[in-house]
Parts: C-alpha cells; sequence; structure tokens
C-alpha cells in the first residue's frame, strides 16, 4: 500500500496537497471531491476491484441512512432498518473475512463442502465500522441524516485513516465534512505529527520486528526462554510503535486537510491496570464496542451477572474482530477473564501502583503471544519456551539484544510519557525564566523532526517491505 512506499511519501500526497491548497482553494465542493478521488485511487492502489467493494457499502450505508431516518420523522422506531444495517455490513464482513475459517471449521466437523479463497479487502473492519456508526448515529440521533451520498462517501473513505484507523465516528467529523477550517498551525502541527508516526514506524517498530519475528521464527523445540521473552517484549512494543504511529500520521494527515480525529493511543503501557490499558490502546475501537454494544445491552447498571454477560459479549465480539483465527477469540476471552477478576477485586484494598503496572504489562505480554501466534498450539509453545527452566539462556537473545539494545531503550523510554513531561518542564522552565529561548527551542525542534523525517525517509528507501500490522485487520 500507499504508505509502506515512498510514491505516497513523494509523490501522492504533495499532489493531493497542490490540488487541495493551490487549484480548489476555497472551493469546499471541488476539495471534497478531489480527496474522495483521491482516497478511493489510495484504497484502489494495490487491489483495484475491492474499491468497488467499499463503493457498495457507502451506497447501502447511504440508502439505510435514509431509511432509517424517514422511520424516525413519522414517529416510528428504526428497528427493522436498522437490524437490516447490522445485517448487511456484519454480512459484508462474515464473507471475506469469516467464511472460508467458519467453513474449514465446518469440514473438520464432517460437514466435507468446499472451501473459496477469498482475497481480505485491507481495512474492510475499519470502513464497515465507521459506515455502520453513521446508521447507527443517525438512528440514535446523535446525527443528522446525510443526503448527499459524495459527501458520506468522503466520511467512509477519507484515505488517512482508510486502512487503519483510527475509527472515526461519523457524528465526531460530520460538521467538518463541509465547516471545517483549514489553518496554518494544524497544517503546521499535522506535519509535525505525521513525522513522529513516520519515525515510529520506520525507525522503532520496524526495527523491533526483526528480533520479535526472529523469535517467532525459531522452531519451538529449539527457542530459548530468553529469546522468548525478549521476543515477546519485542512484539510488545512493536505493534505498539506500529498501530500508534500509523494512528499518528492519520491524525496529521487529517489536520492538513482540516479534520480533527479523536486521539487512539494515551501511553497505554503506562497502566496500573488492563481496565485503564482498554482506555488507553486503540480507543476509537473500544469507545466504539462501548457506545454500540456494551451500552445498549445495559452496560454495568443491571447488576453484576448483567455486567459480566456484557462483557462477555463485548470481548467475544472484540476478539472476533480482529480476525478468523481460534487465536483471536481466545485474545479476547482471555481479556475478559482478566477485567473480571479486576472487577471481583475492586472492593479489596488496592494494590500499589508498581505492582498493578507490573502485573498489567506481564498479562498484555501474554496476550500479544496469543495474538502474534499463528495457532493456538503454535502459542502455547511459545509461552512453554516463555517458562522452561532447561532454557533460560540462549546465543541469539544475546546477539539481537547487543544488536538492538538501543532500540530497544528507546522503545520502553518513550512508550512512557517521560519525554512529553519533560518537554512541558523546559518549555514551563522557559517561559517562566528565559522566555527569549523560546525561538531556539523552536529552531531545536524544528531541526529534530527534519533530521527524523529525513532518516525515516532514508530507513523506507532501503529498507525491506514491512507493512503496517492492521493493515490485516
Amino acid at each position: 500500500m500507499l504508505f509502506s512506499s515512498s510514491i505516497f511519501l513523494f509523490a501522492f500526497l504533495p499532489a493531493v496537497l497542490l490540488g487541495y491548497y493551490v487549484v480548489f482553494r476555497g472551493m469546499r465542493r471541488a476539495q471534497n471531491l478531489l480527496l474522495l478521488a483521491a482516497s478511493l485511487l489510495f484504497y484502489a492502489w494495490g487491489e483495484p476491484w475491492f474499491v468497488l467493494v467499499m463503493m457498495g457499502s457507502i451506497l447501502a450505508n447511504y440508502c439505510f441512512g435514509l431509511w432509517v431516518h424517514a422511520w424516525r420523522r413519522r414517529g416510528r422506531r428504526p428497528a427493522l432498518p436498522v437490524t437490516a444495517a447490522v445485517v448487511c455490513n456484519l454480512g459484508l464482513l462474515f464473507v471475506f473475512k469469516y467464511l472460508t475459517f467458519t467453513l474449514e471449521n465446518l469440514n473438520l466437523a464432517g460437514l466435507n463442502t468446499p472451501v473459496p479463497v477469498i482475497g481480505l479487502p485491507i481495512g474492510i473492519s475499519f470502513f464497515t465500522f465507521q459506515a455502520l456508526s453513521y446508521v447507527l448515529d443517525v438512528a440514535m440521533g446523535t446525527a443528522q441524516v446525510q443526503r448527499n451520498p459524495l459527501r458520506l462517501g468522503l466520511y467512509i473513505s477519507l484515505f488517512p485513516q482508510l486502512i487503519a484507523g483510527p475509527i472515526v465516528k461519523y457524528s465526531t467529523v460530520a460538521d467538518e465534512i463541509e465547516g471545517r477550517r483549514e489553518t496554518w498551525a494544524d497544517f503546521s502541527s499535522g506535519c509535525c505529527r505525521f513525522i513522529v508516526g513516520l519515525g515510529k514506524k520506520v525507525l522503532l517498530s520496524n526495527q523491533l520486528a526483526v528480533v520479535a519475528d526472529a523469535a517467532w521464527d525459531t522452531p519451538g523445540g529449539e527457542l530459548s526462554a530468553a529469546l522468548a521473552w525478549l521476543g515477546a517484549l519485542c512484539y510488545t512494543l512493536q505493534i505498539y510503535y506500529d498501530f500508534s504511529g500509523y494512528s499518528d500520521m492519520a491524525i496529521g494527515l487529517g489536520q492538513l486537510f482540516g479534520f480533527h480525529f479523536l486521539e487512539n493511543f494515551n501511553y497505554p503501557y503506562f497502566s496500573r491496570s488492563v481496565t485503564e490499558f482498554w482506555r488507553r490502546w486503540h480507543i476509537s475501537l473500544s469507545t466504539w464496542f462501548r457506545d454500540y454494544v456494551y451500552i445498549p445491552l445495559g452496560g454495568s447498571r443491571r447488576g453484576p451477572w448483567r455486567t459480566y454477560r456484557n462483557l462477555f459479549v463485548v470481548w467475544l465480539l472484540t476478539g472476533v474482530w480482529h480476525g478468523a483465527n481460534w487465536t483471536f477469540l481466545c485474545w479476547g476471552l482471555f481479556y475478559f477473564l482478566l477485567l473480571c477478576l479486576e472487577k471481583l477485586g475492586a472492593s479489596g484494598r488496592p494494590i500499589p501502583a508498581p505492582a498493578g503496572w507490573a502485573w498489567t504489562f506481564l498479562m498484555v505480554n501474554f496476550g500479544w503471544v496469543l495474538f502474534r501466534a499463528p495457532s493456538l498450539p503454535a502459542a502455547l509453545d511459545y509461552l512453554g519456551a516463555m517458562f522452561s527452566p532447561g532454557r533460560v539462556t540462549g546465543l541469539q537473545a544475546c546477539y539481537y539484544l547487543e544488536q538492538y539494545f538501543l532500540v530497544i531503550l528507546l522503545s520502553v523510554f518513550f512508550s512512557f510519557p517521560v519525554g512529553r513531561w519533560l518537554t512541558e518542564k523546559v518549555e514551563v522552565y522557559l517561559g517562566r525564566y528565559a522566555p527569549h529561548v523560546f525561538p531556539l527551542w523552536d529552531m531545536v525542534y524544528g531541526a529534530s523532526l527534519l533530521l527524523l523525517f529525513l532518516a525515516s525517509s532514508a530507513f523506507l528507501v532501503k529498507g525491506t517491505y514491512n507493512p503496517f500490522i492492521y493493515f490485516n485487520f
């Protein structure tokens, strides 16, 4: 995809910006048409016919929105159109994402039916959830119906966050589709945010992937405990910088065009409980399930057993959403059990913050082993290697730790809000005692971002193709 190639950085984005700010400056309708065309081109770059799937989703949800609105205007509960929208959208997901998996498992049970080979459109889970959120927002009265299909198409297909999030609810950007304002402050902030996200992906995540892949590619019988733990740690950091890096890039690109997407990550590895972790990790997905599944089911307002039932449904769906594999299902149920344990222990004596952080980080690591494993037996083999007393040390682990020590150290450092805290302290100090130094501070910051961009570009051009992890979802 374009994000992983220099074509996007050095041709696609500058061309879109030139058309947006020079050719169609002050012409909102033309700017929106340009963004829509660019978004469809962006999605069709690698797999042209899959863009037809997305266009079909846009058209269907446009009609569902009108249907829901018509029923609400007549004073009727839109249960039928909402049900039809849910069935249509989830049916689309099922066919492309889960049909093959379902038939394979039915064949294991003796069905003996042909299994079709179906390609997975990149980011189908993301744009399907966005499209469905539009219909649900209209049904709940939190958003106005969109009568212009091109504007709705722009919302669903907007290229900055199209294929790996964050999941943007329609109510968040509805007013900005026509009424947004582009400012120099937003443009410069967006550029900075994009560069930071690119650096996270290219300079940290891609390097951490080398160690994680080495650990996972080692046969279970040969994997030492040291390399298993190192690989798990590196994958834990890799997926954070991969996904948060993409989110930073998407949020930054959105700002370039006057759109303001909500934050998707807030230092999740700083969390002192699993509950807090999911308030900080993939915030847009957690919010989606909270608003459209957990709360409509009753949330935590109808007693403990209903609460546990609702949590079970949410985390079952969260696991299934991530992919057609038993590992994802178990990963979701693993977090369901952890959250239940935390709720059961909430009335007891609170544990110290360091212990809470250590417990949460350890559980998250185990969760990522399930998430990364190709199968449940492979996950159990990997976890077994982590706790194998006969294979504690390994030369491979020492080699990778020596080669990538600086990358791992920086990754751990920047996964906590230490850098943000230091920056705030420096700016407060300069503002109070040395305001005349602020221009120099800004120059240092700008030069640092320029170096970061140049280094990222160099690694991007010379490196091998390494797609974003969440492109698979």
